[in-house]
């Protein structure tokens, strides 16, 4: 990938992606560890110091932990204090705002972890750096072209020089406001949501305890809350505001004084401040030959839920594995339709969710929103080729869950260890006819890794079964995608066959056997 200097800007690369928030940063991981060149560009001069978004569901914490950072996040965030609500100067009522779930083997991240916004994009982007990455900060993206071959973009760097960069494909991640979705004339549309206009602020208080997530209620419809975040001693505000509302620090410190118990010079430093209007909306395509929608800039929602962050990352994540097939590995261009096809209705769902909760004003928060039952059951990439499959058992189309085990001398293990890597996995479960070695990518770990379970020459062993809750008793066989959903299920006997045909379609005639 190139360096941070904005003359590297001329050499061609695979991917150009637009915005350096968690999606591009992100989807810059993927493909970094995939060897696909990308450039990464940042229109800001820095990464944004504001909290935002601060909830990383599960799901997402399961993709932090496959692209290499779930141990970073995990040591910079926390989670969720209880709610207090405020009234006549005192804490009245306390309650926990976030429903707190026990782990369990086929789910080992259980709760919304917290990190700041900021602290997330710190995280990834020091992984990008690990991986040889980089981001041009201060780099905007001009306008561009498309052809039968790629895109070119006009980039004005820091320094006010235009550059032309050449890419095979354009992945914009930049914002509600995309300027690549607005050269595109791509239109969104969604529901109306109640009018509004609210302050967040990043602050530093004294004088009020880090042990809750704090709540003044303001007649008839208005709040301020403060939230403080783990790993720091800033608290982030968010609170009702009328008009054209001023951001200054003085301003900030005076909202707060007005609607809480707080007296102005407790509000120490205002360290970051922004006006949000409620918006939400979808993109009509997040595909437009070469050019791809992905994040915000493919939909807005509602902070109601934390879903938009998370959606946006796992965005990339569908994403990054097709490009990495297509643009390494021979894959089909028509692979990179079902980006589209599978994400779309994702976030029509997450829209509506995060909709509803706003339109309700309800602060409860459950297990609905962790995304952990996100799937593609429909996708053209799905196959379900079992029978007489009881209710509730695994299929095709599914996240593909873990299971702690041991290998075959002992070792503990999970499943997730084998998932993790840009390649897929094989799960062969029991005793199959599995011919291993006349699979596409079957030489090369990098595309593809066999566990068997069970069998006459196991790799791993499920002695407490997790493995067998998860999946089924077998014997069977399941093919991971790179993404952590099952794109393959097929029964034991003649299971060959079938999986060389999936694989076939995403290494291309290039890695057949």
């Amino acid at each position: 990938m190139p360096g941070d200097t904005a003359d590297a800007a001329t050499a061609p690369v695979d991917v150009l992606i637009t915005g350096a928030g968690p999606t591009g940063l992100a989807l810059a991981i993927d493909l970094a560890r995939r060897g696909v060149t990308a450039l990464l560009v940042e229109r800001q001069p820095e990464f944004s110091r504001g909290a935002r978004g601060t909830g990383v569901q599960p799901r997402t914490q399961e993709v932090f932990d496959d692209l290499g950072v779930l141990a970073a996040a995990q040591a910079a965030g926390g989670l969720y204090p209880p709610l207090a609500l405020w009234e006549d100067g005192r804490i009245a009522h306390t309650h926990e705002m976030i429903e707190l779930v026990d782990p369990t083997p086929s789910t080992p991240y259980s709760n919304a972890l917290m990190l700041p916004q900021w602290r997330n994009q710190q995280v990834l982007h020091a992984r990008l750096l690990e991986l040889g990455g980089s981001v041009l900060l201060g780099t905007e993206l001009q306008d561009f072209t498309e052809d039968a071959d790629g895109v070119t973009a006009r980039l004005t760097g820091a320094d006010g020089a235009v550059r032309t960069v050449r890419a095979a494909y354009l992945v914009a991640a930049d914002g509600g406001r995309s300027t690549v979705r607005r050269q595109l004339g791509i239109q969104m549309s969604g529901p109306d949501l109640p009018p509004g206009v609210s302050i967040v602020a990043d602050v530093r208080i004294d004088g009020l305890d880090r042990d809750h997530w704090h709540r003044w209620v303001l007649p008839p419809h208005g709040f301020v809350t403060l939230l403080p975040l783990v790993g720091t001693d800033h608290f982030q505000c968010f609170a009702a505001a009328g008009g054209d509302p001023d951001t200054s620090p003085e301003a900030v410190r005076a909202l707060i004084a007005c609607h809480t118990h707080l007296a102005p010079e407790q509000v120490r430093e205002v360290l970051w401040s922004s006006v949000y209007r409620p918006r939400a909306g979808m993109a009509d395509t997040y595909r437009h030959g070469r050019v791809f929608l992905a994040g915000d800039a493919a939909h807005i929602h509602s902070p109601a839920g934390g879903q938009g962050m998370n959606t946006s990352v796992q965005d990339a994540y569908n994403l990054g594995w097709k490009l990495g097939q297509v643009l390494r590995h021979g894959a089909p261009e028509s692979l990179l339709d079902t980006y589209q096809t599978e994400r779309r209705p994702i976030a029509a769902r997450i829209l509506e969710t995060s909709t509803r909760l706003h339109r309700s004003g309800s602060l409860r928060r459950g297990r609905d929103l962790h995304q952990l039952d996100i799937g593609y059951p429909d996708s053209p990439l799905t196959r379900e080729l079992r029978t007489g499959l009881p209710e509730g058992a695994r299929t095709a189309g599914d996240r593909a869950p873990d299971a702690p085990c041991t290998t075959a001398d002992g070792t503990p293990s999970r499943l997730f260890d084998a998932f993790r890597g840009p390649h897929f996995t094989l799960i062969a479960l029991g005793d199959t006819d599995l011919d291993v070695a006349s699979l596409p990518g079957a030489d090369d770990p990098a595309l593809l890794r066999t566990v068997r379970v069970g069998g006459p020459a196991p790799d791993l062993l499920d002695a407490d079964g997790h493995i067998r809750d998860a999946y089924g008793a077998g014997p069977g066989v399941f093919l991971v995608r790179p993404d952590g959903y099952i794109a393959l299920a097929a029964p034991a006997d003649g299971a060959t066959a079938p999986v060389a045909a999936a694989l076939g379609a995403y290494f291309g005639a290039t890695q057949a056997v």
